[in-house]
């Protein structure tokens, strides 16, 4: 398929289902298919996706079937796991699935992989063994991990959601801002003496990771001596002559491909410090569960896949209905960095406003993602969600059970999810505000007067995904879920869904200012810079 994607007769068809639904309510539609929740779901290997509440119909989610035959989804997909350059900006493949799954990229992908996966395990058991140990003879009790984007949101969400399972007596600790306010904060509390710090940067010269590593280094070299650096640091990349001068010994080097992405690159090197934490075992868990996703998502008719379903869903909101952002409120709080994951994840992937051929897009691409556990959520923006003037879709993420055997708990965090998605669906209407107080016994005139403020207009769309529990395999898979929901939403769009050119122009622009004030800059606006710049200087001096 060549050109915009709206300009098939199936989008075309699609955009008039959607003034249609626009003028019927959720309320509607229930009362209309009393097997509503049996049509809109989707059971699947301990997922369950209830999709009952999106403004669909069937004709509408056999459109975007249709549609996703158009752009010739299988076909991409199999390209994916092919290995094909389907980074076609970057003349790359996006093969971050070869990390996971055997059957992804070819036979030489798989064996430096393999190769890979073995320098890594074997690394992480000698530390946690006691027989990889620091300059002074301790063993490792602390693993700071300095990155960013990519190689800190990925290791960082599968630490904390993980905790239960941390065994070997290692904490993980994480720097990524370039204020350096967070590795100030940790010299402060850590022994430089039982502390390994893993630098994580494919060029190992992303200016904010550079910029810790380089203090992190001056701190390991000023308590123990410039000796000690090479025993205390490790580092993911493929730059040798700069881990040369930085002082890497070379038996501590692990190495990344330039067909994975920053954000897709937890399944890596990246998580060694996750690896280092949870044992092999728990981490190969992790990657066991994604590669379930990923042979479901390869393999299943689109009608029952579960990461397709999940994408043209995504589609028909952003697109159609116009809905501009994406709340993701997961009810565990082992998730709570879910939402900033996946911000990156699908901002950065889908931001998009070019197709693979050049074109401008004349539909809405990725909405903004955003969110917080549930039930903390409840109790700060859902107010804006439920009675506001902007509409959300929404995604709720549970567990069944929690990972620490509280049945009680858990059923309470459920009861609160599933009542939300209740809420938002359906609402509050004025006749049954007016009952509600008339049985409260309040007087008429209060009723008339505070019916409009408890009016609830519902009607906001949610998805409910369930799992068993979050354990490294239910987040391997969760992750993946989302990685290729994402890419559906990508090929619909027929945008690339794995170069960033975006990040760049300001990393490029940061590089040309100097806050001494010294150096010429240039380019539209440079007086106004020049002006901060002397702002800057001229208030510290005071």
């Amino acid at each position: 398929m060549t050109g915009l994607v709206s300009a098939n007769p199936v989008w075309k068809s699609l955009a008039l289902q959607a003034q249609a639904a626009a003028r019927v309510s959720l309320r509607e539609l229930f009362a209309a298919d009393d097997q509503r929740w049996r049509h809109f779901h989707l059971e699947l290997d301990g997922w369950l996706y209830d999709y009952s509440r999106q403004h669909i119909t069937e004709a509408i989610l056999t459109d975007l079937l249709r549609l996703a035959g158009e752009v010739r989804l299988p076909e991409r997909i199999a390209a994916m796991f092919r290995g094909d350059a389907i980074n076609l900006t970057e003349g790359r493949a996006a093969l971050h699935t070869a990390l996971r799954s055997g059957f992804a990229g070819s036979a030489e992908i798989q064996k430096e992989v393999r190769d890979s996966r073995r320098a890594l395990s074997s690394f992480a058991a000698e530390v946690r063994a006691g027989t990889q140990l620091g300059f002074t003879g301790r063993p490792f009790r602390h693993v700071v991990n300095i990155g960013i984007g990519g190689s800190d949101l990925g290791p960082l969400l599968v630490c904390d959601a993980l905790r239960a399972q941390y065994t070997g007596g290692i904490t993980p600790h994480f720097v990524s801002n370039v204020d350096r306010t967070q590795l100030q904060d940790l010299t402060r509390q850590l022994d430089p003496a039982e502390t390994l710090i893993i630098v994580c940067s494919k060029t190992f010269t992303t200016q904010e990771t550079q910029a810790n590593a380089r203090a992190a280094r001056d701190w390991i070299a000023s308590r123990l001596g410039e000796a000690a650096v090479p025993k205390h640091f490790v580092a993911v990349s493929t730059n040798a002559a700069a881990m040369d001068a930085f002082g890497v010994a070379p038996d501590r080097r692990f190495t990344m491909w330039d067909w994975v992405g920053g954000r897709y690159s937890v399944w890596s090197a990246i998580g060694l410090v996750a690896e280092l934490t949870l044992g092999t075992t728990v981490f190969e868990e992790f990657l066991a569960g994604a590669s379930a996703v990923d042979r479901h998502f390869s393999q299943a008719p689109l009608e029952r896949n579960l990461p397709v379903l999940m994408g043209l869903i995504g589609v028909w909101n952003r697109s159609f209905l116009g809905l501009p952002t994406l709340a993701v409120l997961p009810y565990d709080q082992r998730l709570a960095r879910l939402p900033a994951y996946l911000q990156q994840l699908d901002m950065e992937s889908n931001g998009k406003s070019t197709t693979l051929s050049g074109e401008r897009v004349d539909y809405a691409t990725a909405p903004v993602v955003w969110g917080e556990p549930g039930s903390n959520a409840q109790h700060s923006f859902f107010q804006m969600l439920h009675q506001g003037t902007l509409s959300a879709a929404l995604d709720f993420i549970a567990p069944l059970r929690n990972s620490w055997g509280d049945a009680l708990a858990q059923d309470l965090a459920l009861s609160n999810c599933f009542a939300q998605a209740q809420a938002f669906a359906f609402g509050l209407n004025a006749d049954e505000v007016a009952a509600s107080m008339q049985a409260a016994k309040a007087s008429e005139a209060d009723i008339a007067r505070l019916t409009p403020h408890r009016v609830h207009e519902g009607n906001r769309p949610s998805s409910v995904l369930l799992y068993g529990e979050t354990n490294a395999r239910s987040l391997g898979g969760l992750l993946a879920l989302y990685e290729h929901k994402i890419f559906v939403q990508g090929c619909i769009w027929g945008i690339n869904s794995f170069d960033q050119f975006g990040v760049e122009l300001g990393k490029k622009l940061a590089a040309g200012i100097s806050m001494s004030g010294k150096g010429p800059i240039t380019g539209p606006g440079s007086a106004a810079v020049a002006e901060l710049i002397a702002y800057v200087n001229r208030t510290r001096a005071r």
